[in-house]
């Protein structure tokens, strides 16, 4: 369930307009079972409507990609992660592109524990990797993950994983 926090002065898009809005918004990350073909995740609304799908994995030597489409099937955002690295670092490009040309931002654990998940975001322009543009802090445990503006105290959002036994 989305909380209520402070609205941002000045608010960023990494995506696409199309996909902020300038209230909470309740979404819920949705396990799906009994699936082979299609991912294993999708992201619905409050009322149950399909809003993204996570398509399976494919897997190369060095990387792993998950493509994340809308509720019609056209890409949003192709995530690819680094099978080898100290820090696991993922990177995120627009539709199906794996070009830098549509790179949107870079992520990279914060620290190789895993009690607790930290990860520093830098945006595409942000090439040096000094600060972060964003923070997530998450727990497994809880399942459940808060993204900060920056390296500062100031949150965006938070998530809360929902397990249900649905298949789409």
């Amino acid at each position: 369930m989305a909380e209520p926090s402070a609205p941002l002065v000045n608010p960023l898009c990494v995506i696409s307009p199309y996909y902020c809005a300038p209230y909470p918004v309740d979404l819920a990350i949705v396990r799906k079972v009994l699936t082979i073909s299609d991912g294993n995740f999708v992201v619905t609304d409050a009322k149950g409507n399909i809003i993204f799908k996570v398509k399976g994995v494919l897997l190369t030597l060095l990387h792993q990609r998950r493509i994340i489409v809308d509720a019609a099937g056209n890409p949003v955002v192709t995530i690819r992660q680094k099978v080898r690295t100290v820090h696991s670092r993922w990177q995120a490009f627009k539709g199906e592109s794996t070009d830098s040309k549509d790179l949107l931002f870079n992520a990279k654990r914060h620290s190789v524990l895993y009690l607790k998940t930290k990860l520093d975001v830098f945006l595409a322009h942000n090439t040096t990797e000094e600060v972060c543009d964003f923070k997530v802090e998450g727990s497994w445990f809880e399942r459940s993950c808060v993204i900060y503006a920056g390296d500062s105290s100031t949150v965006i959002t938070k998530v809360r994983y929902s397990l249900h036994m649905e298949n789409y």
